[in-house]
């Protein structure tokens, strides 16, 4: 059994262990950025009058949201809901929620939007508002086995597949229905304990996470597939608001097109992930060293 926890880089041990059934917001004050104890290097350009936006976020998934030593919200999605509110004149204040509370909080009203990763899917379209799509994010497979050969979802019959609980991943497995079993995880690292403790064949996650967490553990050998193109609706990442907020949708809407003219959101997907961000036609296998 290979050993995981003596290895874990404190960025990771910090964003993903960090999880709680509580809700609990950001200790910096988000975009005011006054403390100098937060250590938060963000400054907003708006007036102290500009309205404040109440965003949930899971803070345990890298590369899109997860959080500092000192307790600061980071990754691509909080850099890209806060370069959304500077374009549209709002501010941000993040709370940390598990994955399902991001849901029930912006649908009871108690937060305004959620980003963390979230994936289009037609019930989350039917129940929510849903935001146009700002980042490519295909659904991918990741696993550490040579002697195999996995092209896609389909080569997974007869093996012991895990997906994080309530991820479009999982609908998917469920949907084919010819693994052996099925694992569900709370969070991306759990799943990538398992696989590397041998308890699961392959784990699916989105492409970027699984590139972010085999970057940051270098010192084991995996291979990564994604199976998901860009036509494709569910590998469309969303922000996540509720039904009837016409307003907000529309004004993160709007913020959305804009930043991909100035090519906002690809400038943060290369800080977080390199020059190898997501593409198109991002089909092979991937190593450790190729996942940047």
């Amino acid at each position: 059994m290979k050993q995981l926890y003596r290895v874990l880089p404190l960025v990771l041990s910090v964003g993903l262990f960090g999880c709680s059934n509580s809700t609990t917001q950001e200790n910096a004050n988000t975009n005011n950025a006054a403390s100098t104890e937060s250590k938060d290097n963000f400054v907003s350009k708006l007036p102290d009058t500009a309205p404040t936006i109440k965003v949930a976020t899971t803070g345990t998934m890298p590369p899109f949201s997860f959080q500092d030593d000192y307790g600061n919200m980071q990754g691509i999605d909080i850099d890209s809901i806060r370069a959304i509110g500077e374009e549209q004149g709002f501010k941000v204040e993040f709370y940390k929620e598990t994955w399902q509370n991001m849901f029930d909080t912006v649908a009871s009203g108690g937060r305004d939007l959620a980003i963390s990763g979230i994936s289009y899917k037609d019930d989350r379209a039917e129940k929510y508002g849903l935001s146009i799509p700002y980042f490519f994010n295909p659904s991918s497979i990741m696993y550490s086995d040579s002697s195999v050969k996995i092209n896609g979802i389909e080569d997974l019959q007869g093996m012991h597949v895990s997906a994080m609980a309530g991820s479009k991943q999982e609908d998917q497995l469920k949907e084919m229905g010819k693994y052996s079993e099925l694992s569900t995880r709370a969070t991306a690292f759990l799943l990538y304990e398992d696989l590397m403790q041998d308890k699961v064949d392959v784990v699916l996650h989105d492409l970027p996470i699984l590139q972010y967490t085999a970057k940051n553990h270098p010192e084991y050998d995996v291979t990564i597939v994604s199976y998901e193109g860009e036509d494709n609706p569910s590998a469309q990442q969303v922000i996540l608001m509720a039904k009837g907020n016409t307003d907000l949708i529309n004004k993160v809407n709007e913020g959305i097109t804009k930043l991909k003219t100035q090519g906002t959101f690809k400038t943060i997907e290369e800080q977080w992930l390199g020059e190898a961000a997501p593409a198109a036609d991002s089909t092979s296998a991937t190593n450790t060293e190729q996942a940047n």
